[in-house]
């Protein structure tokens, strides 16, 4: 062959960093030598894989074609060289989460998923659901665990658990007694609400789609747990999963507020790009999701405790 894997290695940590001299730092290589690299590769078959906008480079057609091959490839044989070592396993794994979906299970899947596969190297990205899609699309994840909808054209996307947002308040809110609360009444009240570009957000704005008025938001935060002190501090109220939830129900610290007009349901997702290889690290992690999931129709009805238990 006229290429070798170091080459493509080079190729494609460049098209996964946008830029020389930041692949060349995660390959803890010489500017130069990165650059020296890319070009001869280029040179080889008489190409051009990226086009330079001053210091960055983005993937024309011919990169962005040849990208998932090359990564399916450099998986491939890292395969093969653990094979060689007597190490035949789970290799590494890039797995990207949601807020929620990171917070409350994939934390735990990863702790279960190294307890039973020591050998094994995870790390888990946690973002907002737009982060999550574009690092996916872009082979920066291997796998994304995602809360709201996707439709990248290069991203597979698989079902996995139903979720549930609540409408939440502090104790002493004037609503949390009234029981069934109308969406005028919803509309009337300062909000604590997550970012755009997240599930939890697309969720709720969906399910206001067909009511005119617009929600009075007081503030946006990018993070579940910030969100339920704001609302147990009085500053409004939030609408986070049921699963985030669950502890400052049982203990009282905030309240579940009743909204029948709102659909608040929604999908939890398995993503990946459409070229990607599946690497035996891939195969067990979304085995093992499974698993914890079998015969459980919403994340209301997890046991969080019994995770361990539940993918063995």
């Amino acid at each position: 062959m006229r290429f070798t894997l170091r080459q493509l290695e080079i190729f494609v940590a460049v098209a996964r960093a946008g830029s020389v001299s930041r692949a060349a730092r995660q390959l803890s290589l010489s500017q130069s030598a990165t650059s020296t690299s890319l070009g001869e590769f280029e040179r080889q078959f008489d190409c051009q894989l990226f086009d330079r906008l001053g210091k960055r480079l983005r993937l024309n057609e011919l990169g962005q074609h040849l990208l998932p091959r090359a990564a399916a490839l450099l998986d491939r044989a890292v395969e093969v060289e653990e094979t060689l070592r007597g190490q035949a396993g789970i290799g590494a794994l890039q797995v990207g989460a949601t807020l929620t979906i990171g917070n409350y299970l994939a934390a735990l899947l990863v702790g279960a998923f190294m307890r039973r596969h020591p050998e094994s190297r995870i790390r888990l990205h946690v973002h907002n659901t737009d982060t999550v899609v574009d690092r996916v699309a872009n082979y920066m994840l291997d796998l994304g665990l995602i809360e709201g909808e996707c439709n990248h054209r290069d991203v597979e996307v698989t079902p996995w658990i139903e979720d549930e947002l609540v409408v939440f308040c502090a104790p002493d809110h004037p609503l949390a007694d009234v029981g069934q609360i109308s969406a005028e009444q919803l509309f009337d009240e300062a909000w604590i609400l997550r970012e755009e570009g997240s599930g939890t957000r697309r969720t709720l704005d969906y399910a206001l789609r067909d009511f005119p008025d617009r929600l009075n938001i007081r503030l946006e935060l990018e993070h579940t747990e910030a969100i339920k002190r704001a609302v147990e501090s009085g500053l409004g109220i939030g609408c986070i999963s049921r699963l985030a939830l669950r502890d400052a129900f049982r203990r009282g610290n905030l309240v579940p507020l009743i909204t029948p007009q709102l659909d608040l349901r929604r999908q939890f997702y398995f993503i990946w790009h459409r070229e990607k290889y599946h690497t035996a690290g891939m195969q067990e992690f979304l085995r093992q999701c499974q698993a914890l999931t079998h015969g459980i129709r919403t994340t209301d009805d997890l046991d969080l405790s019994s995770i361990p238990a539940r993918i063995e």
